[in-house]
């Protein structure tokens, strides 16, 4: 088995496993399930905003390297990786984990909430976006520059910034 087919089985794996875990906790509805998966959802919060700056982090690198060249492809084997591996399955558990957490916790009707769940779409656009970039750059198309990269690398932090503030404080 080649070391990128390793690597797909080792992240399906993972996935499975954190879903067979997630479904039994649901199943079995322990006391404190709801701090349980309040616990995963901050998890998978973490992984996807890692790579979210991470990637565009790359992107700023592989503006450099020439088109075809070993480093080219190796940052497009990075990139595709990253998207796949973590960053998607990040966002999928992140948002499965939210609206679970938003329906147990009766907060569907909360000011708060639903300015949330605005700026989590907004960076999930954002997720859209970079996704479409790795597509670009595997296509040796990339039309942006490094400063453009440097400059998108800030918006899913001040996302973060007003999801956390919204969740933590509850302003309204």
């Amino acid at each position: 088995m080649s070391g990128s087919a390793r690597v797909w089985v080792r992240a399906a794996v993972a996935i499975a496993i954190t879903v067979a875990l997630v479904a039994l906790l649901a199943l079995w509805r322990p006391s404190g399930l709801y701090l349980w998966l309040k616990a995963a959802h901050v998890i998978a919060i973490i992984a996807w905003m890692a790579g979210m700056l991470y990637l565009p982090r790359l992107f700023v690198y592989h503006c450099e390297a020439q088109p075809g060249s070993g480093q080219s492809e190796t940052f497009k084997v990075m990139e595709r990786r990253l998207l796949a591996v973590i960053i998607n399955p990040a966002m999928v558990a992140s948002w499965a984990l939210g609206l679970w957490l938003a329906w147990d916790g009766g907060w569907y009707s909360a000011g708060w909430l639903h300015a949330k769940v605005l700026l989590v779409l907004v960076l999930s656009g954002v997720h859209g976006f970079l996704a479409r970039c790795v597509r670009l750059f595997a296509a040796d198309r990339n039309p942006y520059s490094q400063k453009f990269y440097r400059i998108i690398n800030e918006v899913p932090t001040i996302l973060l910034i007003g999801i956390v503030i919204l969740a933590v404080v509850k302003p309204f």
